[in-house]
């Protein structure tokens, strides 16, 4: 082992129904350090950390902590020898309190009683938060807090444990700008302290920010280990994916119609909504963007029935929809991509086929009564999953839980293709998906609306807006404030109407 290790991976490899996941990686995490871990979903990044983090044992090689041979049977094992993960999606209760989410796996006793100690369960919680500048009751329950303070709870759980090694998996994907920046100081504290940090991300700009070393996964092997300072964004990439990368988007091969697809007129909830119109044509591409607030997610659920609202009519084509109703949404043609892939995009213990499957399952079915015709099933699956690149070992055999957050993604979105829609509504649908895969969703969104399909694409991105959509609507305050042509798109325009901050000398200029 190296002598400035504290932790070395040596010939790592590990299988999945005979597929490689990781192929004879070797890889040293030093103190004091922040190395950068990237690849294309699937290419063996949160396979490598999990080995590290004791979820999954290796087929082959070798780690070693601190100069020790290091074999965890399970992930309190790796916890209690300092390896702190803070997975992408946060392993929480929110029914519990922060203490309580903190020391679930070791609640302190009272001496010589079985008894939990509430008094050393507070004082310790407090010191925790207080290092993480967090003013919270410790018996504040979980459920009060903002996303990215649940993630400051998950953080401050591996320091309770004196973690001198910290893994980052996407811990970005659901922060706002300034919780995103208050974890990016912590995370140089945390360096500056000597703890060796593991940065997992798709968002290559942070990672060249953040990281002090570059690590490059490609199906399963390691193709790059080098100073940040020598991997600049386009040589990330062009390792990443094995091949010069020169455009981030496609180029447009559709024009909207005249025809109106979808028309929402005059949508108002109070609160959340008011007064909100929109139309989207057949092959039109419509951006929707606005801060955190907006309520642009809000008004795409009201859209697509799962949320209700006060006034207002949704017509698909020429039928006017009733309210609240998603399943009258998606007969008449409608698809939706949540956000939220884990809690209402998936079902997370059923296999990947049949999550793909879910919504078209009538169409496989007709024939036989209402028997799912799985020959029919299986072709159309293995048609959508290569043409999104799902990479998976089996389709019928592996859950949906057993994919990267980027492969679950692609599930979610395939899953509405299948059903050929008429509307199709994507809320951040590349939030955690590497540049590779990304540039495929854009291209099926260009293939869709070529075929006269209307999108309508909610992203937190402006460049992305920008360079895939026809228009662009900016909701502020639960307002639709701007509505920009393609031929005005402006960054800095775009973004001063979410903040309401044009003027007519700002718009002329």
């Amino acid at each position: 082992m190296e002598t400035s290790a504290i932790f070395e991976f040596r010939g790592i490899s590990k299988r999945f129904f005979g597929i490689h996941a990781l192929k004879d990686v070797s890889l040293v995490l030093r103190p004091g350090v922040v190395l950068g871990l990237v690849g294309e979903n699937g290419a063996g990044k949160s396979t490598l950390m999990n080995i590290a983090g004791g979820v999954i044992p290796p087929d082959e090689g070798t780690m070693f902590l601190q100069g020790q041979l290091y074999r965890p049977l399970d992930p309190n094992e790796a916890s209690r020898a300092g390896i702190g993960f803070i997975h992408q999606e946060l392993n929480l209760f929110t029914n519990l309190s922060i203490a309580e989410n903190i020391f679930l796996e070791s609640f302190p006793r009272m001496r010589g009683l079985p008894f939990i100690d509430r008094r050393t369960l507070a004082d310790t919680t407090r010191q925790l938060l207080a290092s993480l500048n967090m003013d919270f009751s410790p018996s504040t329950k979980l459920e009060a807090l903002a996303p990215g303070e649940r993630q400051l709870v998950e953080i401050a759980k591996a320091l309770s444990y004196e973690s001198r090694i910290i893994i980052f998996d996407e811990p970005t994907t659901s922060l706002t700008a300034k919780e995103r920046e208050r974890l990016f100081s912590l995370i140089q504290r945390l360096r500056g302290e000597g703890k060796a940090i593991v940065y997992i991300s798709h968002i290559l700009g942070d990672v060249r920010a953040l990281a002090d070393e570059v690590a490059v996964l490609r199906d399963g092997e390691l193709v790059a280990n080098a100073p940040v300072a020598d991997l600049r964004i386009d040589r990330m990439i062009t390792l990443m994916i094995g091949r010069d990368f020169d455009n981030i988007f496609p180029a447009k091969t559709s024009r909207p119609g005249q025809k109106t697809i979808l028309k929402v007129d005059a949508l108002s909830q109070t609160g959340i909504a008011r007064n909100i119109s929109i139309e989207v044509h057949a092959g039109e591409v419509l951006g929707v963007f606005g801060l955190m607030g907006s309520g642009r997610t809000e008004t795409a659920r009201m859209i697509f029935g799962l949320d209700e609202y006060e006034t207002g009519t949704i017509t698909v084509g020429d039928s006017v929809l009733p309210a609240r109703d998603p399943v009258a949404a998606i007969r008449g043609g409608m698809a939706f991509v949540t956000e939220n892939r884990r809690e209402e995009g998936l079902l997370m213990n059923v296999s990947i086929s049949d999550n793909l499957g879910l919504v078209s399952l009538a169409e496989f079915s007709r024939r036989f009564g209402g028997i799912v015709d799985r020959k029919r099933l299986r072709e159309a699956v293995g048609r959508i999953g290569a043409e999104l690149r799902i990479k998976s070992g089996s389709y019928e055999r592996l859950n949906a839980k057993s994919l990267s957050g980027g492969n679950q993604q692609k599930v979610v979105i395939g899953k509405w293709l299948m059903t050929r829609p008429r509307v199709l509504i994507m809320d951040e649908p590349t939030r955690g998906i590497d540049v590779g895969a990304k540039f495929e969703v854009y291209t099926i969104m260009n293939e869709l609306a070529s075929q006269g399909t209307g999108i309508l694409f909610i992203s937190s991105e402006v460049e992305e807006l920008m360079g895939i959509c026809d228009r662009i609507v900016v909701f502020s305050r639960g307002e639709i404030i701007r509505d920009f042509p393609r031929h005005e798109f402006s960054q800095e325009r775009i973004m001063r109407s979410a903040f309401r901050q044009e003027d007519a000398a700002v718009l002329d200029a």
